[in-house]
């Protein structure tokens, strides 16, 4: 007989549905691509790249990573994703049987993370105007709270003084997650200068077109990161994904801002076409909109007859059934309505 941990009874994996599509706007990613220097440097990296360990804790990225964000790299850790990063930030801080409290609707991870580490997840309903419900989230008495912003699925922000209200009071650390900060029209992570319980994650899966290579890091104080960096473990990437996430940073990020500014133009035009089809949005500053749609899955099920993929949700909190799609490339977004126009009849 297999010994079998009591606490992992019932937990399933992780699993968003896969479908294959001729468009495919699920799962938010970069739908331009990656950085041509970015693209340049994996066809040309070296046998020994792939035959030997990189780095222990990637020393190189992170201070690439410090060029780009303007921290020390003693304030900079890495991770495999940034999912993998707040994982390692649960086990840093939280004994099982302790609670992480999460605003609902969030990132789903989150509740899965909960689970395999032994917590109570403990979830917080968004405002009406789906900003955080700080009293709300203080009153669990979690020692861990996390903050996605701009929040995935809705796109919408955390206020400015919700988030330094709720870092102030929180009896332990704050887990801003900044996946898609480079869509928003400002970031928070000033705020783990002048706060020693505020850890921010990112990742380069979104604007920097690299979700297959899998780069994630974390700003916060030498302290913070020291005891993520605990629970990290050595090798979280390839020396290929090191050396490809360096050039996106350096010779690739004119391209990545510039294909940024293009996905929130596509954004903008797409929030008048779904108006003009008697939709409402929710204000999103993520490179996706969440659109409540009742029937949501229905209606995506005969989308993807027609080759378009997107993510539906159904009941979400304080939203119902809705489409989350990801903004790109105009003549992929103009597929996608003609797939939703057929799919209304």
């Amino acid at each position: 007989m297999i010994p079998r941990r009591p606490s992992y009874e019932g937990i399933s994996l992780y699993s968003p549905p896969s479908v294959h599509c001729r468009v495919d706007l699920s799962d938010n990613t970069n739908l331009f691509g990656m950085p041509p220097a970015a693209e340049r440097v994996l066809r040309e990296v070296s046998t020994s790249v792939v035959s030997r360990y990189p780095q222990t804790y990637a020393p190189e990225l992170k201070k690439t990573l410090a060029s780009y964000t303007g921290f020390d790299a003693s304030w900079i850790t890495t991770g495999c994703g940034s999912d993998d990063l707040i994982d390692c930030t649960l086990r840093a801080f939280l004994e099982p049987g302790e609670r992480i409290a999460v605003p609902d609707p969030s990132f789903s991870m989150l509740a899965y993370f909960a689970k395999v580490n032994g917590l109570q997840f403990v979830p917080v309903r968004l405002r009406p105007d789906f900003d955080i419900d700080v009293d709300g989230l203080l009153a669990t008495g979690a020692r861990l709270i996390y903050v996605c912003s701009p929040n995935n699925p809705t796109g919408t922000v955390v206020s400015r003084a919700g988030l330094e209200r709720l870092v102030d009071a929180a009896p332990g650390i704050v887990l801003v997650d900044e996946a898609y900060t480079e869509f928003a029209r400002e970031s928070v992570v000033d705020l783990v200068r002048s706060r020693p319980n505020v850890l921010v994650t990112r990742t380069l899966s979104k604007a920097f077109g690299l979700a297959g290579l899998r780069v994630g890091y974390a700003v916060g104080r030498p302290e913070l990161v020291a005891e993520v960096e605990k629970a990290r473990g050595p090798y979280k990437h390839t020396g290929v994904s090191e050396r490809v996430a360096i050039a996106a940073l350096t010779e690739g990020l004119s391209w990545v801002k510039e294909r940024a500014e293009e996905i929130k133009e596509s954004r903008k035009r797409l929030v008048e076409e779904f108006k003009a089809l008697g939709f409402q949005p929710l204000p999103s500053e993520g490179n996706f909109l969440l659109v409540p749609l009742p029937g949501a899955p229905q209606v995506a099920a005969r989308m993807r007859e027609r080759d378009v993929n997107v993510r539906a949700f159904q009941g979400l909190t304080g939203v119902g059934d809705a489409l989350r799609i990801a903004c790109g490339p105009w003549p992929m977004m103009e597929t996608a309505l003609q797939a939703l126009r057929e799919s209304l009849r």
